[in-house]
This record gives C-alpha cells, sequence and structure tokens, in this order.
C-alpha cells in the first residue's frame, strides 16, 4: 500500500465517511447487513490472519475503516448489539478450527504406532514444556522490539529454567521407550491453531510458530471471542435488570393505579351512600312533612266537622229554640186572647149584674 493510500486509509479510520462529502460513500450505512459487524469491531478473521498459511481470503461482506469509524461515533450515544453478530461470526469460525484439531488428532492416532498410556504422559509433559518455552521465547522477542530489554532478559532467564527441566523430561521419557521408536518423529497437534508441532523441534521452530502471526492471530480471535461474550453476558444482564426495574415500575405505577382507581371507587362508593342517606334522609323528611301535613289536614277536617257539627246542632237548638219561642208566643197571645175575651165576658156579665141590680 502506497503512502497516499495509507494516509487516506488513516483518515477514514479517524474522520468516517464523511470527511470529504462524498455522499456515494455514504450511501451504505455502517446498520446494513452487507457490512461485516465483526470488521467494526477489528475482530474479524479475515483482517487477522491475512497474509498467513491459513489466510482466509476476502471477506464476502463490506470491510470499510470509514464505516468503522461511523460505528465507534455513533456507539458512544447508543448501544447497537454488534457483539451479538460478532460472536455468532467468531464462534463459527472457532468451531470449524476446532474441528480441524480433532481431524488432525485422529490422523496423528492412526498413523503413529501405539505407545502405553505411562508413555503417552511422559511425551505430553515434553510438548508442554517444549509449547512453554516458545511461548516464552516468543514474550521475549516482542518485548525487545519494545525496547524493554530488562524485561526481555527476565524471560530468558526463565527459558533456561524451562529448558532444564525440558532436559531431565526428555531423558525420562527416553528411557521408558526403545531406542528406535525413539527417534521417530512424534508429531502433537497445538491446541489454538490446530499446526503441527513436533516432539523434538528446537527452539528457533518453537519460537517461530508461538510467536508467529498465525498462533498468535488465533489467540487474538479467541481472546477476542471471550471478550465478546463477556460483553454480551453483562449487557444482557444489565438489559435484564432494566427490564425488571421497568417491570417493577410498571408494577408499582399500576398498583397506585389501582389504589388511586379503589379510593375513587370508594369515594364514589362513598358519595353514593352519602347521596342514599341524602336522599333517604329527604324522602324521611319529606314523608314526615306529608304525615304531618296529612296530620293537620285530618285535624283540621275534624275541626271543621266538629264546627260544622256544632254549628248544626246550635242551628237546630235556635231554630227549636226559634219554634218553641214561636209556640210560646202564640201560646202567650192565644192565652191573652182568652183572657182578654173572658175579662170582656165577664166585664159583661158584670155590667149585666149591675144592670140588673139596677
Amino acid at each position: 500500500m502506497s503512502a497516499q493510500a495509507q494516509m487516506r486509509a488513516l483518515l477514514d479510520q479517524l474522520m468516517g465517511t464523511a470527511r470529504d462529502g462524498d455522499e456515494t460513500r455514504q450511501r451504505v450505512k455502517f446498520t446494513d447487513d452487507r457490512v461485516c459487524k465483526s470488521h467494526l469491531l477489528n475482530c474479524c478473521p479475515h483482517d487477522i490472519l491475512s497474509g498467513t498459511r491459513m489466510d482466509l481470503g476476502d471477506c464476502s461482506k463490506i470491510h470499510d475503516l470509514a464505516l468503522r469509524a461511523d460505528y465507534e461515533i455513533a456507539s458512544k450515544e447508543r448501544d447497537l448489539f454488534f457483539e451479538l453478530d460478532a460472536v455468532d461470526h467468531l464462534e463459527s469460525f472457532i468451531a470449524d478450527c476446532d474441528r480441524r484439531t480433532e481431524l488432525a488428532k485422529k490422523r496423528l492416532a492412526e498413523t503413529q504406532e501405539e505407545i502405553s498410556a505411562e508413555v503417552a504422559a511422559k511425551a505430553e509433559k515434553v510438548h508442554e514444556l517444549n509449547e512453554e518455552i516458545g511461548k516464552l521465547l516468543a514474550k521475549a522477542e516482542q518485548l525487545g522490539a519494545e525496547g524493554n530489554v530488562d524485561e526481555a532478559q527476565k524471560v530468558l532467564q526463565e527459558v533456561e529454567k524451562v529448558r532444564t527441566r525440558k532436559k531431565d523430561a526428555e531423558e525420562e521419557y527416553r528411557n521408558s521407550m526403545p531406542a528406535s521408536s525413539f527417534q521417530q518423529q512424534k508429531l502433537r497437534v497445538c491446541e489454538v491453531c490446530s499446526a503441527y508441532l513436533g516432539l523434538h523441534d528446537n527452539d528457533r521452530r518453537l519460537a517461530d510458530h508461538f510467536g508467529g502471526k498465525l498462533h498468535l492471530g488465533f489467540i487474538q480471535i479467541r481472546e477476542k471471542l471471550d471478550q465478546l461474550k463477556k460483553t454480551v453476558a453483562d449487557k444482557q444482564e444489565k438489559r435484564n435488570q432494566d427490564r425488571l426495574k421497568r417491570r417493577e415500575e410498571r408494577e408499582k405505577e399500576e398498583k397506585m393505579k389501582r389504589r388511586t382507581r379503589s379510593r375513587s371507587r370508594e369515594h364514589r362508593r362513598s358519595r353514593s351512600r352519602d347521596r342514599k342517606k341524602r336522599r333517604s334522609a329527604s324522602r324521611e323528611r319529606r314523608r314526615s312533612r306529608s304525615r304531618s301535613r296529612e296530620r293537620k289536614r285530618r285535624h283540621r277536617s275534624r275541626s271543621r266537622s266538629r264546627s260544622r257539627g256544632h254549628r248544626h246542632s246550635h242551628e237546630q237548638s235556635s231554630r227549636h229554640k226559634s219554634s218553641r219561642d214561636r209556640e210560646r208566643s202564640s201560646r202567650d197571645r192565644s192565652r191573652d186572647r182568652r183572657d182578654g175575651m173572658n175579662g170582656r165576658s165577664d166585664s159583661r156579665r158584670g155590667d149585666d149584674r149591675d144592670m140588673g141590680d139596677l
């Protein structure tokens, strides 16, 4: 890659797709399904293993450093959960690698002659020491490249200790089996990258393997997968906690609403009871008023009937009195008449007597 292309890639990585106002580049968003989510998270195996013995070639999805920059800017504002897609991608890749490792182990078991379990354990110990030496040498080289000379010297001292332990393990392994069998090249499959390792490989070969781009690339992929799994688990736990918190808040709100509804219902019921009481009291008052009015009306009617009876009796008595008076007056008048007539007759009689006397 030329210097100009490197500068352009660096600007894309820093500023994103909108650095030059190019609208054609902005047509594809980082949220598009055609964009590799593992590339956005900087863990795509096609990028990590490029240039190695297991180069996978170009990825079937879009890789663009500008889109990665857009994603990094957007992920600061909201959580996009692209880790789920990356975890699925890396799990599929690691599963394929583990299947290749198992197949290689089966081939070795078929081609190499059988050894006892004790001898196999001693050979496994030699392999483990070889792997430890190779990792320490690769670490020492990396520290030396970074300028940490003192740390690199300490690691080399540890390498010498492990070499001593390896020499003792090889001597024990050599004494446990025939010389003809020991001279055969015993192979082992690397658990990380599924490459073949020899039991008698020298330190340079081990350092090249364990410090090589292929082995370190697989280590990076596996570590990135573990990191993404942990991130996804944390985010899911946080989401579950947020969901539980929202559920509790909704339940509290529902309880408050139910309480308010029950209170309002009780208030309405109490108001209705009060209204019923007031209505019953008003009905009772109206009834009492109507009863009192009825009593008054009855009393009035009774008093009227009594007054009418008194008046009728009074009229009858007055009528009787007037009739009696009239009768009396008529009797008196008749008596007076009789008396007058008797008087006149007496006077006449007297006169006649007087006349007779004369």
